[in-house]
Order: C-alpha cells, then sequence, then structure tokens
C-alpha cells in the first residue's frame, strides 16, 4: 500500500499524536496509539516501540502494531531481541539520537532481522529517538512492503513528535517512579517497630505509624493535624519543646537535631514513660517539616536499674566483707602479734648483752610483719573511714602520702556509706598511681557534696599519659559505674594528670 506523504498527512499525524498524549495516561496505551496514528495515516504496514533499559542501556521490544495480516514470524523474533546500542535500525538511532532511514532491510548489512524481514516481505523502513531531558527513552520504528526512498519532511516530523512521546514517557515513568518510592516508604514506616511522627514548623503532627499508635495509644486520625506537644509530651517539658521549636525557626540552629536523646513520653492515659527519641530535618524546599523516631525504653531503662542495683549489692557485699577481714585482722591478728612482741621484748629485757641476737633479729622480723599486717588490713578498708566518715580519711590520705597533698575541698557532712567508700577508694588508688608512675611534685584533692551529687577530683603536676583502660582504673570505673557514676581520666602527655568522678547521692 503506498499513501502520498503530504502536508496536510504529516499534520493530521501531530494532531492526533498531541490528542493521544492528552487523554492517555498509561505509556503502553500512548504507545499503542501511536504506532497506529503514524501507520495508518502515512501508510506504513507494521511498526514497534523498544525501550532502553534503565540499567544495562539495552534495547528491548515492548510493543508491535501491524495493519492488515502483519508479519508474525517478524513481530516474534523482535519481541525475543535484545540490541546493544549501535546494532540493528533500533541501536543506530539510539547511537544517533536522530531518525533514521532504511530504504531496504534486506540488504541492510547492520540489520539483524534481515532474514525474517525478506520472508515476511518488509523493505524500506524508518525509525526515530523518544527523546527526553533524562535522555533517549526508548526508540520507534516502521516497516513497508514497498522500498522507499527516504523522505526528509516526514522524518523531520516524526523527530519532533518523538520528543513529544520521550518527554511524555519520561514524566509518567518518573510519577510512577514516585509513586513506588513512595509506597515503599509507607510500607516500611507501617512495618517500622520505632514510632516514627513527622510534624511541620508549628508542631501540628502531619504523618503517624502504627508503631506510634501501638506507643503513644492515639489511633492515626486522632493525631494527625494536632500538636504533637499536647499529644506526647509531659506537661512539663511543653514549654521547652515550643521555645526549642521557635528558636529553631528564628535561628535555624538545631540544638538537638540528629541526636539521639532519652527523654520521657506521654501516653493518652497520661502514663509517662521514657523513650529514647531522634530528630531530624526533611530536607524539602519551604518552611521546615521534622520526623521524629520514637522508641519505648521502659524495658530497657529497668533492666539498667536492675544491672545497676545488682552491682550496687556486690560492691556493698564486698565492702562488708572487707570491713569483716580488716576488724578480724584488727581484733584478732594483729592484737596477738602484738601481744607476742612485748612477751619477746620482756624476754630480751632478761637476756644479757650479746646473747639475744636471734631474739632482736625475731623482735625485728615481727615487728616488721607487723606494720605489714597493719597495711593491709588498711588498705582492705580504712578504719577511720568507717568510724568517721570521708573527711579524717581523707586528711588521713594526706598524712601517709609521699607526695604533698592538698585537700582543696571537703564535705561538710556525713554521706552514705558506698559514696563514702568509692570516693575513698577514687583518690586513694589515684594517689597511689602518683606514687608510682607520675613523678609529681603535687596532688590537689577535691570532694565537694552538692545536693544530688558528689564531684572528686584529684589532679597531679606530674608527666601525664596514664593509661584509663589500666587495671586500676578500670576497677575503680566499675565501682563508681555500679553506684550509678562516672569517672573520667584526663592525663595529656606533659600536663598532668585528673581524675574526675562523680556519684548520685
Amino acid at each position: 500500500m503506498s499513501v502520498l506523504v503530504d502536508a496536510q498527512n504529516l499534520q493530521r499525524v501531530e494532531h492526533r499524536v498531541a490528542q493521544i498524549l492528552a487523554e492517555t495516561e498509561s505509556p503502553v496505551e500512548v504507545y499503542a496509539a501511536t504506532l497506529d496514528a503514524i501507520g495508518r495515516t502515512l501508510g506504513w504496514e507494521l511498526g514497534a516501540v523498544w525501550e532502553v533499559g534503565p540499567v544495562d542501556r539495552r534495547l528491548r521490544c515492548v510493543r508491535t502494531w501491524h495493519a492488515g495480516d502483519g508479519a508474525p514470524e517478524f513481530e516474534a523474533l523482535s519481541e525475543r531481541l535484545t540490541l546493544e546500542q549501535g546494532e540493528g535500525l533500533p541501536g543506530r538511532l539510539l547511537a544517533t539520537g536522530r531518525p533514521g532511514w532504511i530504504s531496504d532491510t534486506p540488504d541492510d548489512r547492520n540489520f539483524p532481522r534481515a532474514d525474517a524481514a525478506r520472508r515476511a516481505g518488509l523493505h524500506a523502513a524508518f525509525g526515530f529517538p523518544l527523546l527526553s531531558a533524562r535522555g533517549i527513552v526508548g526508540v520507534m520504528e516502521f516497516f513497508s512492503s514497498e522500498a522507499r526512498q527516504p523522505d526528509e519532511r516526514l522524518l523531520a516530523t516524526v523527530g519532533a513528535l518523538g520528543s513529544l512521546v520521550g518527554q511524555f514517557v519520561a514524566r509518567r515513568q518518573a510519577e510512577v517512579d514516585v509513586r513506588a518510592s513512595e509506597f515503599r516508604l509507607r510500607a516500611m514506616l507501617e512495618s517500622a517497630l520505632d514510632a516514627v511522627v513527622t510534624m511541620d514548623h508549628r508542631g501540628v503532627v502531619l504523618d503517624w505509624n502504627r508503631a506510634a499508635e501501638a506507643t503513644f495509644g492515639f489511633r492515626a486520625h486522632e493525631a494527625i493535624g494536632r500538636d504533637m506537644a499536647d499529644l506526647i509530651v509531659p506537661p512539663a517539658l511543653r514549654s521547652a519543646h515550643r521555645r526549642g521549636l521557635a528558636r529553631f525557626l528564628e535561628t535555624e540552629a538545631g540544638v538537638i537535631l540528629d541526636k539521639r536523646l532519652e527523654l520521657t513520653g506521654r501516653h493518652k492515659n497520661g502514663a509517662e514513660f521514657p523513650i529514647e527519641l531522634t530528630i531530624t530535618r526533611i530536607g524539602l524546599p519551604g518552611l521546615p517539616t521534622f520526623t521524629g523516631y520514637l522508641r519505648d525504653i521502659s524495658d530497657r531503662v529497668q533492666a539498667d536499674a536492675e544491672v545497676r542495683a545488682s552491682r550496687a549489692r556486690l560492691v556493698e557485699v564486698a565492702d562488708a566483707e572487707r570491713r569483716r577481714i580488716q576488724r578480724n585482722l584488727h581484733d584478732g591478728a594483729q592484737q596477738r602479734l602484738t601481744a607476742v612482741l612485748l612477751t619477746l621484748g620482756r624476754l630480751r629485757h632478761d637476756v644479757p648483752d650479746g646473747d639475744g641476737t636471734q631474739l632482736d633479729e625475731a623482735i625485728d622480723e615481727l615487728t616488721t610483719g607487723l606494720q605489714e599486717l597493719r597495711e593491709l588490713a588498711g588498705g582492705l578498708h580504712s578504719s577511720v573511714l568507717a568510724e568517721r566518715g570521708l573527711t579524717p580519711a581523707l586528711e588521713a590520705i594526706k598524712l601517709r602520702a609521699p607526695v604533698p597533698v592538698e585537700l582543696a575541698a571537703l564535705p561538710d557532712r556525713r554521706l552514705p556509706d558506698q559514696v563514702e567508700a568509692g570516693a575513698y577508694y577514687v583518690v586513694a588508688e589515684a594517689i597511689a598511681n602518683v606514687q608510682k608512675h607520675a613523678g609529681a611534685s603535687q596532688v590537689v584533692v577535691k570532694a565537694v557534696a552538692r545536693k544530688n551529687v558528689l564531684l572528686v577530683e584529684v589532679s597531679d603536676d606530674g608527666g601525664g599519659g596514664a593509661d584509663p583502660e589500666g587495671d586500676g582504673m578500670r576497677g575503680l570505673l566499675d565501682r563508681v559505674e555500679a553506684l550509678g557514676g562516672s569517672l573520667e581520666v584526663d592525663s595529656p602527655a606533659g600536663r598532668g594528670t585528673r581524675v574526675r568522678a562523680q556519684f548520685p547521692l
């Protein structure tokens, strides 16, 4: 069949394709209608659309069209093929980005379907790329049973149509990608174990997933559109929440953004419970929007509290055992050895000079052993600490210390036994480390009891470089943490060492 391709037919094709793009939603439907409009109006008998793979950039036939009986073998072969850039007519169009023409396909050396075209009686062919801002998204090709020479007006027209169709397809694909992304995001949010809450710049809830419903008791329709502070922030914290939001809107400086915080949340029934919270700003233009990721950590907080209580009980038991052993040594072994030493002294007094050498040696050895036993008992637990408290015990450490010690601050009252013991051992271990390793000329000790906390600091002017992971410090850290406190060691080389402990009262 031969149809005269004149200006009127080309205008008719342009109008019809524009109408198809305006009235059709699906790219597949656009392909079918556009193939039919171009093929029938311009007198071509068979057509096909090839799309470019988003990853491998290979061409695959996604739609064929024919007038009359068509060419079943040729169409089936097209649908099975995958073409590289530059391969066959579709590949050439992908490579050049311009419309192209083949006068007689069976004689074309770069036409993998030449044999099938010959058997189907197909000869002339033309095609054009589907262009978009994202590049070439596909190509269209048409075939005729006649051998035809290139028609530049036709190629110019279909080149323009290829841009229209390509932009339409790219736009629809982008919309599909966005919908798919939104669907995946929604699926992730709804299946997330953490509560995910989105709010706008006013603090109004925009989104509320299922985990948020389970965590805070409000259904999504109850939460969306309401002030988040009124929903899940305890009354005592609402003013701070609103001030922080107002400060961010004014300065764009987020104090808590993208940080993991432990705060208190409020359930619909009024119960307050510990939560872990991370807030991030959504990177969209316009007024800021925020997403919060919240997790109920009641179980974790309870477990941590139980662990701390257990560790504190272990420290208490260990301290009690140290005190028992210290008392036994002081009241038992030390007293007996002291009595033996006195007896030996009386015996030595009755022995003539020159005959008491062995007694002298025994007295010296017993005196040394008794002194070591006293030091051992004092190391197990200070009797001064047990009887008179932390301040006298630190003063006793100062008197015994081999380096000058300044007591810059001391508590003015008795503190809980475990806290006093913990503070005492921090100071004792720190000064012992100064003696062994620091080469310091002075040590400053501060112990300040405030309303809810005891701060203990030991600093020296030695060589620094202390290992905070050493056995002694590790044992102190365990003791301090068991009491719910914290221990820090700052020891830059050449600039002394500072050990700082904090105990809750």
